[in-house]
């Protein structure tokens, strides 16, 4: 299965499909190791679909194979990967990747890293070492930019997603077994209302 028809699919599938593969952008290059999946309206609270279309999740609604990314927390971009069919919302979320090309630049990008296991493992560090912004939204991602085996390599595990207060126990969270760029799982925890 080529990784075009694997992001028509359902989002856990093309989710799966996505592992391994690999995202090009601003000069770096990243071999994706954690997704997570989410639907579109009514079924998938955690989904910024769940509600219906709005500007910010316009493109979720497809077609497969375009960008979706989003500012989060005031300082953080983060990008999905549209998948399914045009007009129903789903899209895969990429949570972490090894950097296999653009190291240096990776580096410059990412300078508190710790580590090159680092340097791409969370959605955000992720998106700020291929130089991911705003502008990114709505690029079309399947004339080069991301190229994938359809099939992934290897084990693949499956669990809860991170930081996301609805349907938070749906397993569909996947990363490559045992990758050293994989994120650490974190459950969501609600804040305490002010009163």
């Amino acid at each position: 299965m080529t990784l075009v028809e694997a992001l028509a699919g359902a989002p856990d599938q093309a989710a799966v499909a996505l592992l391994g593969g690999r995202l090009t952008v601003g000069g770096v290059t990243v071999r994706l190791t954690e997704v997570e999946a989410y639907s579109g309206t009514g079924e998938d609270p955690a989904s910024h679909a769940h509600r219906g279309r709005t500007p910010r999740n316009a493109i979720m609604f497809g077609p497969a194979g375009y960008a979706y990314v989003y500012f989060t927390y005031g300082m953080h971009y983060c990008m999905n990967v549209v998948t399914g069919t045009e007009g129903t919302a789903s899209a895969v979320l990429l949570r972490a990747g090894e950097v296999v090309d653009g190291l240096e630049t990776a580096r410059a990008r990412r300078p508190v890293a710790r580590s090159d296991a680092e340097l791409a493992r969370g959605p955000a560090r992720l998106c700020s070492a291929l130089g991911i912004g705003r502008d990114f939204y709505g690029t079309y991602l399947l004339d080069g930019l991301l190229t994938g085996p359809g099939t992934p390599p290897g084990e693949i595990s499956a669990g809860p997603r991170v930081g996301v207060t609805g349907a938070h126990d749906l397993p569909w969270r996947f990363w490559l077994t045992g990758d050293p760029t994989v994120s650490e799982y974190r459950r969501h925890a609600p804040r305490p209302r002010k009163s």
